[in-house]
């Protein structure tokens, strides 16, 4: 049987982190609808990794 992990999802600081961005930079790129894509989850704003990494590549392609 197979276990499958679940990554759990990044902070804003996480993201922060990950592309060296202040966090500031990645509300602003919330509202302007051109950063990697986020979730409420109730009044917190969280990232799913995968799509942070995705949106990463598609920036650098």
């Amino acid at each position: 049987m197979k276990t499958r992990t679940i990554e759990p999802l990044w902070t804003a600081e996480d993201v922060s982190t990950f592309l060296g961005v202040p966090v500031s930079t990645l509300y602003q790129w919330r509202y302007r609808r051109i950063g990697p894509r986020a979730s409420r989850v109730g009044r917190h704003l969280r990232y799913d990794p995968a799509d942070v990494r995705a949106w990463l590549a598609k920036q650098a392609g």
